[in-house]
């Protein structure tokens, strides 16, 4: 009887031990994750009627909390809503939070452990709780300078700065206006929830960093970095390049775009093939390279990881093991090689780089209300994708691509510009993708860019080019960033 009495004590003191190790592990290592679940809802009750913290842009409010006279107290507010949605997110009671108010949501509702003296003084002080300001490394010009040229149409806009990593613009369309979401009326809140969820055009998916497309002939940026980074290669070289490349294993052909060989050579130097984008040339150096050399090359860029992770940002791919035709294919930026305009950004970013590639950022600094500095984000290398002797002669042939190849229409009176073109086919039902990605000025980049025309409003699938629809947006982010 005794020894059962013991074994059943031994039992109920495990269970009560596992019970207060449970308890002390969520309570000290999962408490703030939990806390910031969207689907909490006890939490959110509680936070809905804290006086969150700003979002800026500089000094420009562009997300703050104001006084309400309903039984939340504090009414979520986005000046310029649409333009900034894809970065700032959405703050709703019944749907949570999304982009900077998720990512940063401890901080702006104050809770953050890097917030905690702050919130004892708020007690003695008998104040309510009160968040911190999130400062963004956008440039106002440049995301309006985007968010207008890209009008109607169904696309992105990255830019980044070179040297740092911070982004300057990040732009998707179509958008929506999370004022919205964050409506006290319940009822109007869900309707656009579902107005927005149900549209054919997705508004709140984010295609700068979140959709992965075909980049087209804008990757063959990256080949020519793997070639040159040989050694083997150099501007000069002449490839084979026919106006059809016949390809291993394969009956069928690799055609250049205009059905023509490369200005008017079977043997294009790389610097001509590179100007006049020609799919046979950069399918026989992907060939010669093998999948392997572009793999590891793409990934010296950033592919195969998730830039931007916070905001729920794609990896960009290039595929796993393809065979010979698929190798040329993927030369040029099709077969399923995937990058979002992100990743392009940051391609054209790191050669302006002298080849390093920066990791990108979004928050600059986090502040209290008293404008003490809790967080400062500082540049950090990523890798280094190729050296500073090839990305100067990646740069040289990007800037001949502006002044005599197909990227003429990215051109800025008095500035060298470096860029690329892309126009990637995908779908046979549906149109093929325009791509630019350049920077600016070539001689000491203060911007690179990518942008994706997904669906261009009124232009025929015979008219879709990179250097026509894309380019003309590139130049007006540039421009605002250089003050032209």
């Amino acid at each position: 009887m005794n020894s059962a009495i013991r074994r059943l004590a031994v039992a109920a003191i495990i269970l009560m031990l596992a019970l207060i190790a449970n308890s002390t592990y969520l309570q000290a290592f999962r408490a703030g994750e939990l806390n910031g679940r969207n689907d909490n809802r006890r939490v959110r009750n509680e936070q809905f009627s804290v006086n969150r913290g700003p979002i800026l842009i500089g000094n420009t409010l562009i997300a703050r909390s104001v006084e309400s006279n309903d039984q939340y107290k504090y009414q979520r507010t986005y000046s310029n809503g649409p333009l900034y949605a894809p970065v700032t997110g959405y703050y709703s009671f019944q749907f949570g939070r999304g982009g900077i108010e998720l990512n940063q949501n401890s901080e702006l509702n104050g809770s953050d452990p890097s917030l905690a003296f702050r919130r004892f003084v708020d007690v003695l002080t008998d104040k309510g709780q009160q968040g911190a300001s999130v400062s963004l490394t956008l440039n106002a010009a440049a995301q309006q300078a985007a968010y207008t040229a890209l009008g109607n149409n169904k696309g992105a806009a990255v830019a980044i700065e070179p040297k740092t990593g911070k982004i300057l613009a990040l732009v998707s369309k179509p958008s929506y206006d999370p004022n919205l979401l964050a409506s006290h009326d319940l009822n109007k809140a869900s309707d656009a929830w579902k107005a927005l969820n149900a549209s054919a055009n997705k508004p709140m998916s984010n295609r700068a960093i979140k959709e992965v497309y075909p980049p087209g002939s804008t990757f063959k940026l990256v080949t020519l970095a793997a070639a040159l980074s040989t050694g083997r290669y150099k501007a000069d070289t002449k490839v084979n390049s026919p106006a059809s490349l016949p390809l291993p294993q394969t009956t069928t052909p690799l055609p250049n775009e205009n059905g023509r060989n490369c200005g008017g050579s079977d043997n294009a130097t790389l610097t001509v093939a590179l100007a006049l984008s020609c799919n046979t040339a950069f399918a026989s150096v992907g060939l010669d390279l093998g999948a392997d050399a572009l793999r590891e090359q793409a990934e010296k860029f950033g592919f195969g990881e998730r830039q931007l992770p916070e905001l729920g940002a794609a990896a960009s791919q290039f595929p796993g093991d393809p065979n010979a035709p698929q190798v040329a294919q993927s030369a040029i930026g099709q077969f399923d090689v995937r990058a979002t305009p992100l990743q392009m950004a940051m391609v054209a970013a790191g050669i302006a780089n002298k080849g390093t590639v920066m990791k990108p950022y979004l928050v600059q600094n986090v502040r209290t209300p008293d404008l003490k500095t809790v967080e400062e984000t500082k540049p950090e290398e990523l890798h280094q994708a190729v050296t500073p002797e090839v990305a100067g002669e990646l740069t040289a042939m990007m800037v001949n691509v502006v002044k005599n190849g197909t990227g003429k229409p990215g051109q800025i009176s008095g500035i060298d510009v470096a860029g690329k073109t892309g126009t990637a086919q995908s779908a046979k039902d549906r149109p093929p993708y325009a791509w630019f990605t350049a920077f600016a000025p070539a001689n000491d980049p203060q911007i690179a860019v990518a942008v994706i025309i997904e669906d261009a409003v009124g232009v025929g699938r015979d008219d879709i080019a990179g250097g026509k629809l894309a380019a003309p947006v590139a130049k007006k982010m540039m421009e605002a960033v250089l003050g032209r």
